[in-house]
């Protein structure tokens, strides 16, 4: 499993995001978690972009180095978080318009889930008193006050125009750090965490 968490500047993640990392590195045994930097990117998008497609173009971005990630490895496909009509940016018009920027299928394993199952499910794995913290991330920091709920494709591509897509992607692939985490899976003795001595994929990212 590799995983891609947004930072809103390089650097070590915040308390409450390291040990979320870690309580999903216990459910699944090994992570290769890769850090991006994404705080200058969207400094970017505030200054070149209406407001209310900011959350839209920031996931898209999003997609986009993940992408770029999962190419580096060999991986697939890219798993999400996403459900449907949860907040802003996972109506069905605005998914199919971030998804659109995938070269990759997107899965989407928690899209029909509604707030009390997703609760229920973190709360399984540990990760629910974290999610709760408040924590100045890269998703609070440059959310605007009303955005958009039903942008377009064509609408979207236009405000991108503004915005040198290549460059943006590899400064903050540049920025990337890799941190390999072994744990047992729940529930297991710990001294399986010493079964593994690598993750499956290397990262090429340091």
């Amino acid at each position: 499993m590799i995983g891609s968490h947004r930072l809103e500047k390089p650097g070590r993640m915040s308390e409450a995001s390291d040990t979320g990392v870690d309580r999903i590195s216990q459910a699944v045994g090994c992570v290769l978690a890769r850090m991006v930097p994404l705080g200058e990117l969207q400094q970017q998008i505030v200054g070149a972009a209406p407001a209310p497609y900011r959350v839209v173009l920031y996931r898209r971005y999003m997609l986009r180095l993940a992408v770029a990630l999962a190419q580096q490895t060999g991986a697939e496909a890219l798993v999400t978080g996403e459900a449907l009509g949860q907040v802003a940016s996972q109506t069905l018009q605005n998914l199919r318009v971030i998804e659109a920027a995938s070269a990759l299928p997107v899965l989407r394993p928690l899209i029909g889930m509604d707030k009390a199952e997703i609760t229920q499910a973190a709360q399984a794995i540990g990760t629910y008193s974290i999610s709760i913290q408040p924590d100045e991330d890269c998703c609070t920091l440059f959310v605007p006050r009303h955005p958009a709920t039903r942008t377009t494709l064509a609408a979207i591509e236009a405000a991108e125009q503004a915005l040198d897509t290549p460059a943006l992607v590899q400064m903050a692939l540049h920025g990337v750090q890799t941190v390999e985490l072994h744990f047992p899976a729940l529930g297991a003795p710990p001294s399986q965490a010493k079964q593994r001595s690598t993750c499956s994929a290397s990262p090429s990212h340091q």
